[in-house]
């Protein structure tokens, strides 16, 4: 699995923005994500969404200001980002969990199998 991730870029606090990620192949119990990673921090969990369902999860810190969103025709997984604050800057990464059955969303990083090249996020304030 391929995935090709894009949309980064630079706002201002209190602004958005909406980040792409194309996977090569998706499967039902696949799982997609986003993790970020801030310099000199660990890469965290942001976000994830079921392949099949729909269904989606978010850290805390992002809830009701981020929402991750899927188009199944075009393998597509979508973060949108507002009330972005200048501790959202980071490089965000899109991940796929390669599961072969059903389970429940999973937030750390080494759960996910196939990850592609970040995209800077940049906000200031």
């Amino acid at each position: 699995v391929q995935l090709q991730a894009s949309g980064g870029g630079s706002v201002q606090a209190g602004g958005s923005l909406r980040l792409s990620c194309t996977a090569s192949v998706m499967f039902a119990m696949y799982h997609m994500g986003w993790f970020r990673q801030a310099p000199g921090k660990e890469r965290e969990f942001v976000g994830a969404i079921t392949w099949r369902a729909g269904k989606t999860d978010y850290e805390d810190s992002v809830r009701g200001r981020f929402t991750i969103s899927r188009d199944g025709a075009k393998n597509t997984m979508y973060l949108q980002m507002n009330s972005l604050k200048p501790e959202d800057t980071a490089v965000y990464y899109c991940a796929t969990r390669a599961s072969s059955r059903l389970t429940s969303i999973r937030r750390l990083p080494s759960d996910y199998d196939y990850w592609g090249r970040g995209t800077q996020v940049t906000v200031s304030s």
